[in-house]
C-alpha cells in the first residue's frame, strides 16, 4: 500500500487556534492600556485637588496669623493705656498700693494675669528696678516643703539674698518679696500676711485667649 503524506489534523487545528487567539490578545492589550490611562487620569486629578487644598490651607494659615497679630497689637495698646509695661514676652502691671501676698495674687487673677514668675536674669533685673518691697509669685508649700511658683512649677533658678531664706525670728515666712534691690540676689522670705506692692504678669500669647 502506498502512503501519501497528509497534513496532520492536530497541526491544522493548532494553526486555526493560533489565528483565532491573536485578535483576542490584541483586544486584551487595548483594554489594559485603556485602564492604565484611566488610572493615570484619576491620579492626576487627585494630585491637583491635593495641591489646591495645600495651597489653600497655607494661605488660610497665613491670613489667620496676620489676623492674630493685628488682634494682639490692638489688645497691646489697651494694656499700655491701662498702665502695663512690656518686657518680651510678657506685659507687667506694677501696683500702686499694698496688700498681702494672697490679696495681691487675687488682684492679678482678676486682671487675667498672675503674680510674676521670674524665668530669666533680664526678668530678675526688671523686678529690682522699682526700688520697692514687691511680691513675686513664689511661695513655700508646707505639704511638699518646696518653693513653688504660682503656675505649679518648682523653683530652679534662685536669686536669694544673703542668708535667705531663713524664717527670721522663727516666723512662718512662706512668701517671697524683692527686697535687696542693689544686688541681683534680691529675694527675701517673709510672712504672707505682710503688706507689699506687687507685680502681675501676663504673657503676650494669653492676650487673645
Amino acid at each position: 500500500m502506498d502512503y501519501v503524506n497528509q497534513p496532520d489534523g492536530s497541526t491544522r487545528n493548532g494553526s486555526g487556534n493560533g489565528s483565532e487567539l491573536r485578535p483576542a490578545a490584541g483586544e486584551k492589550l487595548i483594554r489594559v492600556v485603556a485602564v492604565s490611562f484611566g488610572l493615570l487620569c484619576v491620579l492626576q486629578a487627585a494630585a491637583n485637588v491635593t495641591l489646591r487644598l495645600v495651597l489653600h490651607t497655607q494661605t488660610s494659615d497665613k491670613n489667620v496669623t496676620v489676623d492674630i497679630d493685628k488682634l494682639r497689637r490692638l489688645y497691646a495698646d489697651q494694656y499700655f493705656q491701662q498702665g502695663w509695661v512690656y518686657l518680651h514676652p510678657s506685659f507687667y502691671y506694677i501696683s500702686s498700693i499694698k496688700k498681702s501676698w494672697q490679696a495681691s495674687r487675687d488682684d492679678c487673677l482678676r486682671r487675667g494675669a498672675d503674680l510674676v514668675i521670674i524665668n530669666t536674669k533680664e526678668e530678675q533685673d526688671f523686678t529690682r528696678q522699682f526700688q520697692r518691697l514687691t511680691w513675686i509669685g513664689l511661695r513655700h508649700k508646707m505639704i511638699t516643703h518646696q518653693w513653688t511658683w504660682v503656675d505649679g512649677t518648682p523653683l530652679t533658678k534662685r536669686y536669694w539674698g544673703p542668708g535667705e531664706p531663713n524664717s527670721y525670728g522663727g516666723k512662718e515666712e512662706e512668701c517671697v518679696e524683692i527686697r535687696f534691690h542693689e544686688t541681683e540676689d534680691s529675694w527675701n522670705d517673709i510672712p504672707c500676711i505682710d503688706q507689699n506692692v506687687w507685680i502681675c504678669e501676663k504673657n503676650v500669647t494669653q492676650i487673645i485667649e
